[in-house]
């Protein structure tokens, strides 16, 4: 099935405020140190569920959701799942 977030995964990336609020939400601490590439490993894990809504893509993986713009493929948030 063709994905345009997967077509375009090189171009994913955030802002600094990005990397903090997703390292925040996901308590991912300093064992992480790229966090663009450890979003893109979850982005194209088979287990993920990727959908579309408006201008937003979101990625459900690992008891996460992680939010990238559609135009863009800046990763907005990632959130634990409640």
């Amino acid at each position: 099935m063709k994905n345009e977030l997967l077509e375009n995964i090189e171009k994913l990336h955030t802002t600094p405020m990005g990397i903090d609020r997703i390292r925040r939400n996901l308590r991912l601490g300093d064992d992480v140190k790229d966090v663009v590439s450890w979003c893109r490993e979850k982005i194209l894990d088979s287990n993920a569920v990727i959908t579309r809504q408006g201008k937003n893509w979101y990625v459900k993986i690992d008891g996460c959701i992680i939010t990238v713009n559609a135009y863009s493929f800046t990763i907005i948030t990632a959130h634990t799942m409640r």
